[in-house]
């Protein structure tokens, strides 16, 4: 009897003393998450160096996250300070009035005169007044999210920091963390070996799929708006490049838009050249990339793909596009588990 009291009560602490530890690691859950996803990424090619340069996992580990810093974080803060560049310039225009979205919107609207009442049934009135309210608003929040992300440069400074320090180690010592963990839980080895492996498995083809297909509509919609003399072509390619992680629609939100623009404002070339770019060359990026790359390598349906990549988003912010189809993943491989231990099938 005081054997049990004393087993319960031990995993009662136990379990509450990981709930305090993981609240105290709250606020670094990002730079955590990211590490384990780099390990995750370039732990073959650590495995590579450490088979040309002999067991040296302190050499290999450096040298793997070295090649990562050049290749990934350098190009993403390059990348990032553009972006905030050009956000803060489209931020003085509207200020200053030289930008003015309430006409823009109102020239669509008198292009298309049928577009009220389109919208209309679909519950949205587009009163005048309300109308340039709303896109003034619309149009300053993207300019103001780039003078906040400017602001907290010192915040993502130390997260990067944080994630590539964590990355070292994990790096070095990722097999004995692994066994670690293998021998702590109580779920089976041999589930938690294939646990693992999924893991492993789904946050490589999410992160690399994800971040390809962005990066290459991305650049395709950067590039087609510079050709088209679009201003700012630098800053809607970066955002076109974070929608796009929203499979299917992602980066039309962006280019569809003007393209209407285009054609309300009587060039016409222009806009059948933005939505024939957009469809036939941005779009099949979309389409023939994202299942190459995510869908097969995680062994998702496509459909599953989009709606817990979607879930994933709106739960967990940018996170999400990886945790989402992970847990996703996680939960057909618990399924299947029990289907063929418990139910004997």
């Amino acid at each position: 009897m005081r054997e049990k009291l004393e087993q319960r009560s031990f995993l009662f602490t136990l379990l509450l003393v990981s709930l305090l530890f993981g609240l105290v690691l709250k606020p670094f859950w990002g730079a955590i998450f990211w590490a384990c996803a780099i390990t995750v990424i370039f732990s073959p090619l650590q495995h590579r160096i450490l088979g040309r340069i002999g067991h040296k996992p302190n050499r290999a580990a450096l040298l793997t996250l070295l090649i990562c810093v050049v290749i990934v974080v350098l190009p993403v803060l390059f990348i990032a300070t553009s972006f905030i560049q050009e956000g803060l310039a489209l931020y003085q225009r509207i200020d200053q009035g030289e930008v003015s979205p309430g006409k823009l919107l109102t020239q669509v609207r008198n292009a298309f005169p049928l577009l009220p009442d389109l919208l209309g049934q679909l519950g949205i009135n587009l009163d005048s007044a309300k109308l340039s309210e709303t896109a003034l608003a619309g149009s300053k929040v993207l300019a103001e999210k780039a003078l906040t992300a400017g602001q907290s440069t010192f915040g993502f400074v130390v997260d990067v920091a944080l994630m590539l320090y964590l990355a070292f180690f994990l790096l070095r010592d990722g097999n004995q963390l692994t066994e670690l963990m293998v021998r702590a839980l109580p779920l089976g080895d041999d589930r938690e070996r294939m646990l693992f492996a999924k893991f492993s498995e789904v946050t490589r083809a999410t992160v690399k799929g994800n971040i390809l297909v962005a990066m290459a509509q991305g650049a395709l919609g950067g590039f087609i708006f510079w050709v088209l003399g679009i201003p700012g072509p630098l800053l809607w390619g970066v955002v076109m490049a974070f929608l796009s992680l929203i499979p299917a629609i992602g980066a039309a939100l962006v280019w569809l838009p003007v393209a209407i623009y285009l054609f309300a404002t009587g060039e016409w070339l222009s806009g059948a050249v933005l939505v024939a770019f957009g469809a036939l060359v941005i779009g099949l990026a979309d389409n023939v990339l994202r299942p190459l790359l995510v869908g097969r390598d995680t062994k998702l349906p496509d459909y599953l793909v989009l709606f817990s990549t979607l879930g994933g988003i709106s739960l967990m912010g940018v996170n999400g596009f990886v945790i989402g189809p992970l847990v996703a993943a996680l939960f057909l491989v618990f399924w299947d588990i029990f289907t063929r231990e418990f139910n004997g099938r």
